[in-house]
Formats: C-alpha cells, sequence, structure tokens
C-alpha cells in the first residue's frame, strides 16, 4: 500500500458521519436581464476590453487598429489575413516567442465573470499564452449567464484541451503589487462579432 492510500485509510476509518453527495439538478445559476452587456462590464472589470465588429468593418482593419505597433501576428484563422505566423505550421512552440498579437477563436462567452471558452484549435496552443496581446473573436450570440451554462456547452476536439480565457494575465503575488502579464497576454480584446 502506498503512502498515500495508508493516508486516505485512516482518513476514511474515522470519518464519523457520512453524508450522500447533493442533487445538483436543482441548483440554478445566475442569470441576468442583458447577459450581453452583464459581460462587457465584466471583461472591463477584469481588465479587458470589448470592441464590437460593425457590418462596415474589415476585421483586419480593425485588429490592425487596435494594435498598430505589432509586427507579429500569429492566427491560423483563415479570415486573419495580416497574420505572419501561423500557430499550425510552425516547427515548435518556442517560434511563437515575441508574438505582438495572437488572434483566436472563442465558442461562447459567460456573463458572470467575463470567461471564454477557447478550445484548442490550432496546433501549437502557445498562441493563447505567448502572444503579448491577445484576441478574442465572439458571435456576440454566443454569450451564457453563468457557469452552471457554460459547462453544458463545453466540448472538446480532436485535440482534447480547451481553456477558459477572462481578460489579460495578471498578478498580485509578489508584494501585493498587481502585475499584468506575469503568466500570459498582457492585454485582452474581445471583439463581438455579428
Amino acid at each position: 500500500m502506498s503512502t498515500k492510500e495508508e493516508i486516505l485509510s485512516k482518513y476514511r476509518k474515522n470519518i464519523q458521519q457520512r453524508f450522500d453527495m447533493p442533487d445538483l439538478t436543482d441548483i440554478k445559476g445566475i442569470t441576468y436581464p442583458d447577459p450581453l452587456a452583464q459581460f462587457v462590464s465584466m471583461t472591463q472589470s477584469v481588465g479587458g476590453k470589448v470592441v464590437e465588429l460593425k457590418p462596415e468593418e474589415d476585421l483586419n482593419e480593425l485588429i490592425k487598429k487596435l494594435y498598430p505597433d505589432a509586427k507579429e501576428i500569429a492566427s491560423n484563422l483563415p479570415e486573419i489575413t495580416i497574420a505572419t505566423r501561423n500557430p499550425d505550421t510552425i516547427g515548435s512552440p518556442q517560434a511563437l516567442n515575441g508574438t505582438d498579437v495572437g488572434v483566436i477563436r472563442g465558442m461562447f462567452g459567460v456573463a458572470e465573470n467575463a470567461c471564454v471558452w477557447i478550445p484548442q484549435q490550432m496546433e501549437e496552443k502557445a498562441v493563447c499564452f505567448i502572444s503579448e496581446n491577445l484576441v478574442i473573436l465572439l458571435k456576440k450570440s454566443e454569450i451564457v449567464n453563468n457557469m452552471h451554462d457554460a459547462y453544458k456547452r463545453i466540448e472538446f476536439n480532436d485535440y482534447g484541451y480547451g481553456t477558459f480565457i477572462s481578460g489579460p494575465s495578471k498578478t498580485a503575488d509578489i508584494a501585493q503589487v498587481l502585475v499584468m502579464g506575469a503568466q500570459a497576454a498582457r492585454s485582452a480584446t474581445v471583439v463581438l462579432m455579428p
């Protein structure tokens, strides 16, 4: 028996009273009168930006306007014609180092906490984390109220990986000073698509 099993066995012997698991079917998450407005508000509160693509606007021009100094743009999305790096054709994740802007697609957003579900849609998922700035394309109609609704919608593709991203990376662990971009993107912009 391993040390872990010995420890767990001792805990199990000392349990005085057992309880059944709660019925989770009755739990209702928070709902909002306008989930899109709540999503926008929450995204801004976690340090992200939200921009709506107008019907007459060109997506590539919008990205150039948002990040005019970007030299290296990584994306495998067919509509992103300004990409200089494709995460499907690079040799290794390290080749994405120095990416100014990564452009990815979100499947749905969560109004409760501004999370966006990003299933891995590219060979090298490092683009989601190594890019200095992240642009997430998200359909306006794909906003759910809460994480209860979100977990019902999670699907994995052949890669078997996905993540929730909410705003730019940030931490205040060291000396309680807020540092942006500590583990991933310094900025995150959600582009709401029609």
